[in-house]
């Protein structure tokens, strides 16, 4: 066992990714071996590196996929073989996560470990159902429960004449099955049948369900909503604010699967900002970015950038920004390279891109088309003026033939071009042929036309979901594909978009 061997029991918080803590995060980003659970939602695996070992350790409360005891042996083989291991637990780990038990394995053994705590869905998944824990006028106290106990003990050791008289607000754990005996307890020592009770399934996440009730009707009602593991399950007068303060369910996408079709480098900007809507995301990268350039060509246009050979560089998209940057970098060079030359950007993205590298924008159109770029530059663009444009290989050609009508001697420069990936998404893939998508988000042409390769042109999946387009090009590559656009982005931006599905879904403003 080396110096940086160690063993991270970390919480991954109650199911919603962006609840994973900083230090967890960064646990996560720094691991040789990660073994989860299943309650830990696998988006965090992103923030792993690509070599780190992953192991499923997951458990049903019928079956295991590895026993608690091969999970010790586990963890302590792989820190001895000089890894530095997460073990990533949902909730927080020493709430009924039985990070004690595995603590204590690795203390036995010798293994160096430490805890890196996480929110647990017993505050978390009553916050998001509208539920506070604790209030001021209606529940000084509360007590976080176990609603499954170790079967291998002879008797049970909670202690129900307390909690039903002595504390405000109970949340219990893993007690959806037992229900019915929570309630009998309960109201046998003294609760009245009357007592508020609410039940939450998948906690945090945009299935989230909650079923309301009262101790004499809680379990039939959650019966009557085939509520199933994991819930949380909370009784006191506090669920009584649940219609006054819910916000999670109310939010206008709230239930919705919608499939991000944009590159993985990308996703994450649509998929967060629709997530903040209520949606949940089902990313299915449509697009890879091949790298395809001509060197020699390259150094020409290169050498010709800095002499100050073009009026102007017009950049289309944000990856003809990033990998042009990246080239003049591998030269030796960097933005001072534009000299005189004017930028141009079609849009506010491809604008921010550019932004991002120390990079202003003289021309921005109003319409974020290449028609709206030509406007844009009507008057600006002098005959006889050079301009190169680097973008995608297949690009359309309204652009450049626009401007050497006007008289300007258009230079392009192909640099990438928009593959199918390589290794398509399996998840995303399955979940959209079983029907299990509502909403389909192209911010593209190519992202529709390879979606449809990628389906090998079976459009019956494609179908079942409604259509949502960025902007008329993208729209009209839709029609083109033989499908219906239902929603098409008054503003061809990623804001644009998911501003137009909110308006379309009528649930209440966006946030």
């Amino acid at each position: 066992m080396n110096d940086h061997a160690i063993v991270s029991l970390v919480g991954a918080g109650p199911g919603d990714p962006g609840l994973i803590t900083v230090a967890g995060a960064a646990c996560i980003g720094a691991a040789d071996v990660i073994i989860y659970d299943r309650l830990a939602n696998p988006a965090l695996l992103r923030h792993a590196r690509p070599e780190a070992e992953l192991i499923y350790a997951g458990k049903l409360p019928d079956r295991h996929t590895l026993a608690q005891e091969q999970i010790n042996a586990l963890l302590v083989a792989r820190a001895r073989d000089g890894k530095r291991v997460v073990r990533l637990k949902g909730g927080d780990p020493f709430v009924f996560g039985r990070g004690g038990e595995e603590a204590e394995a690795l203390r036995a053994a010798g293994v160096p470990f430490e805890i890196v705590p996480g929110v647990t869905s017993a505050i978390a998944a009553p916050a998001y159902a509208g539920i506070p824990v604790t209030h001021r006028a209606l529940a000084s106290s509360f007590a976080v429960v176990t609603g499954h106990e170790d079967p291998g003990k002879e008797s049970s050791s909670i202690d129900w004449p307390y909690l039903a008289r002595g504390v405000d607000t109970l949340v219990f754990l893993m007690g959806v099955g037992m229900l019915d005996e929570i309630a009998r307890q309960l109201v046998s020592h003294g609760r009245p049948e009357a007592t508020p009770a609410a039940v939450i399934e998948w906690g945090t996440l945009p299935r989230q369900r909650t079923v309301a009730g009262t101790l004499a009707t809680i379990a039939a009602e959650a019966r009557r909503a085939g509520v199933g593991s994991p819930a949380v399950t909370v009784v006191g007068e506090v669920a009584r604010l649940r219609d006054e303060l819910r916000w999670f369910d109310r939010r206008p996408l709230f239930g919705k699967r919608v499939l991000v079709t944009r590159t993985r480098q990308q996703a994450s900007e649509l998929a967060q900002a629709l997530a903040r809507q209520g949606a949940e995301t089902i990313e299915l990268p449509t697009i890879e970015i091949v790298p395809r350039v001509d060197a020699a060509r390259l150094a020409h246009v290169i050498t010709d950038l800095r002499t100050s050979a073009y009026g102007w560089c017009i950049f289309t998209s944000q990856n003809a920004v990033d990998l042009f940057i990246a080239h003049l970098r591998e030269a030796g060079l960097d933005v001072r390279a534009f000299g005189r030359s004017r930028l141009a950007a079609i849009g506010p993205g491809t604008q921010a891109a550019l932004a991002r590298h120390g990079l202003r924008c003289d021309v921005v159109p109003s319409t974020y088309v290449a028609e709206g770029l030509l406007d844009a530059l009507r008057g600006r663009v002098l005959r006889g003026q050079r301009v190169l444009l680097p973008r995608a290989e297949g690009a359309r050609d309204t652009l450049p033939e626009g401007l050497t009508a006007r008289g300007a001697a258009v230079e392009e420069l192909t640099l990438y071009r928009a593959d199918l990936p390589a290794q398509p998404d399996a998840e995303g893939l399955r979940s959209l042929r079983a029907g299990e998508i509502d909403i389909l988000t192209f911010a593209s042409s190519s992202s529709v036309r390879n979606l449809v390769r990628m389906l090998d042109g079976d459009l019956a999946p494609l179908r079942r979901a409604l259509v949502a387009a960025i902007g008329p090009v993208t729209a009209s590559a839709v029609r083109e594909c033989g499908l219906m656009p239902g929603i098409v982005a008054e503003t061809y931006t990623i804001e644009g978009l998911v501003q137009a599905l909110v308006k379309a879904a009528g649930n209440g403003p966006a946030v």
